[in-house]
């Protein structure tokens, strides 16, 4: 599974990220993995923001943040919520993180990276 976590909805860096995650799902679905999406944003504003960047996975909504905190995907300076990938294998282990703010769309490449890297 690759999990990730990213600051909000309709922003510019998120967009980048959902639609390299989206224009990458086939590959990741080739390497038998899915991709989930967390954000605090609400469900309605996942569903218009997951069909304006056309992802085809899901995106959860982590309202109280629990989730996150419970990943460690803390928030930068405590002011904006961290964007952090999670490489999780078929057992719950966690195999590889990747965090940047600032490189949204490195994301899906370290991701299917890391599940290459799984499987061989």
């Amino acid at each position: 599974m690759v999990l990730y976590f990213y600051p909000k909805d309709f922003t510019l860096g998120c967009t980048a990220e959902a639609k390299t995650f989206g224009a990458r799902r086939g590959e990741i679905e080739e390497l038998d993995a899915e991709v989930l999406a967390i954000s605090s944003d609400s469900v309605e504003s996942h569903g218009r923001f997951a069909m304006e960047c056309d992802v085809g996975f899901r995106m959860l909504s982590d309202l109280g943040g629990r989730v996150r905190k419970t990943y460690g995907a803390e928030s930068l300076f405590g002011l904006i919520p961290g964007r952090v990938t999670f490489v999780i294998d078929k057992k719950g282990v966690v195999r590889r993180v990747f965090s940047s703010q600032t490189e949204p769309k490195r994301h899906a490449s370290e991701a299917i990276e890391a599940l290459r890297g799984l499987q061989g």
